[in-house]
């Protein structure tokens, strides 16, 4: 939602997932991991202040945002004759952004460049898991000697709830978008995003009794870039379409099997006369292939390249 306060300031409230990821597998991983997701919600509120430069309009951008961390894992131990683990996770953070943009609304002219911070969570959950594993995993812990107690009095493969936090980061960004008319109704557009997603080295799930390492997922990702080009055109006063290319870079190194992805979206608005604008879309994605590297030889995972389809759709009041 938009709001045009004066001519010169005008703010935006926003609620995206602005960051997630799923993945399942046919076999489990070393670890044990058959599913994974994550997934964030932005809620931000962003403001700029704008200043007569040449024969546009200068602005200073720049806001705070709440953001809210859900993360669910399945982990199957059948190999060990043992049931599957859950863990599930959700935190909320705060952070903010800062940027600048230029205008000149005759040629249809934007550029705008803008910071958003990163964030760093303890997110609260539970950890739900066979005895054995537990016992294995706090070897050499105060804590082992619970999970022993209950392996001989209900066996190794109770499922014992652990009130857990999850420690981890999620990156701060800088992205650069541009837009320029190149004729009547006819305009073109591309951003390059840089991401540090280096950031996410592992995910530490801690138990809140002792604070000893329960289990740790490993991504030890690299610095990722996204950039996208197109072009949009305006079919009359009401009625607009756009079409797009993007690249997104993967970011694993080796101890995942995160890939390229190229992503052709299509997509429209229209306005309905009172001041609100539908917006839509579909995306056509190209999942790349990726492989492990980093673990023992014979129980490195990949996984073949795919194809994905998304919509989304929203609709938006400019007061």
């Amino acid at each position: 939602m938009k709001f045009n306060l004066t001519d010169n300031l005008r703010c935006a409230g926003t609620l995206v997932n602005n960051n997630g990821g799923n993945a399942k597998y046919d076999f489990p991983t070393l670890s044990g991991k058959i599913s994974e997701e994550f997934t964030t919600y932005e809620s931000a509120l962003t403001c700029g202040v704008g200043f007569d430069v040449g024969k546009g309009k200068l602005w200073v951008l720049g806001g705070g945002f709440m953001e809210k961390f859900d993360y669910n894992r399945v982990n199957s131990y059948a190999a060990l004759g043992l049931g599957n683990a859950t863990l599930n996770l959700k935190g909320q953070e705060y952070g903010y952004r800062i940027g600048a943009a230029y205008e000149i609304p005759d040629i249809a002219l934007r550029g705008q460049v803008m910071y958003r911070s990163g964030t760093k969570y303890g997110a609260d959950g539970g950890l739900t898991a066979p005895a054995a594993v537990l016992a294995q995993a706090t070897a050499g812990t105060p804590l082992q000697a619970r999970f022993l107690q209950i392996i001989q009095q209900a066996g190794p493969n109770a499922q014992v709830p652990v009130d857990a936090i999850g420690v981890g980061n999620l990156p701060q960004s800088v992205e650069f978008k541009l837009q320029t008319g190149v004729a009547p109704g006819w305009l073109a557009f591309g951003s390059v995003k840089w991401t540090d997603w280096s950031q996410l080295t592992t995910l530490d799930v801690r138990s809140k009794i002792g604070g000893v390492t329960v289990s740790s997922d490993k991504y030890f990702w690299k610095d990722g870039w996204t950039v996208t080009g197109g072009v949009g055109h305006a079919f009359n006063d009401q009625v607009s379409g756009f079409a797009s290319l993007t690249w997104d870079q993967g970011v694993g190194t080796g101890w995942d099997v995160i890939g390229d992805t190229y992503t052709l979206a299509v997509g429209g608005s229209f306005k309905d006369g009172i001041g609100g604008e539908f917006r839509g879309g579909v995306g056509f994605s190209y999942l790349g292939s990726g492989e492990e590297t980093k673990y023992a030889p014979g129980t490195n995972q990949g996984v073949k390249s795919g194809y994905a389809i998304a919509f989304n759709g929203g609709y938006s009041i400019k007061w």
